[in-house]
């Protein structure tokens, strides 16, 4: 490289979350070594850090296998017309950030012709899908891992990996200030509350919103003091809870609609039902005892229960490795079986206890200083190409 060229760095994200965390890494990478250049396909978050972005990350932002296939070309020939350029250009790394079925065949193109190719973010093959890592052995030259059982999992193959812990035990408190998070959602003091987390995507709401609010109803007979607040992620979101509503004449039911403000949400209940997914590794983070549940279109879950091979779903209880949070799934997940888990552990102090210690112990676990970490990893590795 000409003395006083910028190193180059290309980079890819194609969702919000992903933009979070391109943000927080390039401006990691930016405090380590100044006058980096990136550039690649980002959001609003990575661009303020920084980043050339060749396209809109909206555009690459799908949801299910249909609008995957009625946008495919597109979608493809983005990928394509971003690896020609990069390959010219030649970056000193390029990393994929998350989206592996996106960034692992253009991680595999920079691997072949030399140029060093890192995933932030293992694909959860130890959840399903496990087949796929011999492809991600063969595509990456080093993957950063955000779950502490994840490097073992391609040791055998060889793969450098780095875990780096979770970015979301950084900024999470410790020790939730649920005072401070009710005054800032007007919850009155001594009022019982249950946090309702039935998902971020369309899809999910389809297929959780009836359950949910059919839960929350029967937990009142139960619980006539409890309230309810439900934090939406967009207008679609909260569109398809209130239609719920509607079609179970539960307008009059005492549930807090809220426009984002998750993370608040869940520092202020006393419990929660919440969706898996990463949500559930939030709620876990805010210390908040909570209920897993999941449901989706039957072909879809015959087709994932075949390729699982762990025994729980929420990544609670896939980090203790053990079933500490009761899940119900699928045909299980029921509003009678839900609100009577929720009503349990409302009465049961021991089985909270037990929840938010192990709740601390992930917490300790993941908190490694994330951005900071996978930095330091990813400057190793574009040093040891430079030699």
């Amino acid at each position: 490289m000409p003395e006083g060229t910028a190193v180059h760095i290309g980079m890819v994200a194609t969702e919000p979350s992903g933009d979070q965390l391109g943000a927080h890494l390039i401006a990691a990478l930016n405090a380590q070594r100044p006058g980096l250049r990136f550039s690649g396909i980002g959001g609003p978050k990575m661009i303020a850090q920084g980043l050339d972005s060749d396209v809109a990350m909206e555009r690459l932002g799908v949801r299910g296998y249909s609008e995957v296939l009625r946008r495919y070309r597109e979608i493809v020939g983005i990928r394509r017309r971003l690896g020609e350029r990069l390959l010219r250009e030649r970056p000193a790394a390029f990393i994929g950030i998350d989206s592996s079925d996106f960034n692992l065949d253009l991680a595999r193109r920079f691997k072949s012709a030399g140029i060093p190719a890192i995933q932030y973010v293992s694909p959860a093959i130890w959840a399903w899908r496990g087949w796929r890592r011999r492809r991600i052995v063969q595509s990456l030259t080093h993957l950063l891992a955000i779950y502490p059982f994840e490097p073992a999992l391609y040791e055998k193959d060889g793969l450098p990996v780095t875990y780096v812990g979770h970015p979301l035990a950084d900024v999470i408190p410790f020790d939730p200030d649920k005072h401070q998070a009710r005054m800032e959602l007007r919850i009155p003091a001594g009022q019982r509350t249950i946090a309702l987390l039935p998902g971020s995507r369309r899809s999910e709401l389809l297929h959780m919103s009836d359950l949910f609010v059919q839960t929350a109803r029967r937990l009142l007979q139960d619980l006539p003091d409890a309230h309810f607040i439900v934090p939406t992620v967009s207008r679609t979101t909260r569109e398809l809870f209130e239609a719920a509503l509607r079609r179970h004449d539960a307008m009059d039911l005492p549930i807090k609609l809220l426009f984002g403000h998750s993370h608040e949400a869940l520092a202020a209940a006393d419990l929660a039902l919440v969706a898996s997914g990463t949500a559930t590794l939030e709620c876990a983070l805010f210390k908040t005892p909570l209920v897993i549940t999941y449901r989706q279109a039957m072909v879809n879950w015959m087709l994932m229960r075949r390729m699982a091979y762990l025994p729980h779903i929420g990544l609670p209880n896939i980090l203790a490795g053990e079933y500490v949070v009761p899940e119900f799934v699928q045909d299980k997940a029921t509003p009678g079986a839900l609100a009577d888990a929720l009503l349990e552990l409302s009465n049961d102090a021991d089985a909270r206890r037990r929840q938010v210690e192990k709740f601390h112990q992930i917490h300790a676990a993941l908190r490694q200083n994330t951005a900071q970490k996978a930095a330091q990893a990813v400057l190793a590795v574009i040093d040891a190409g430079c030699h």
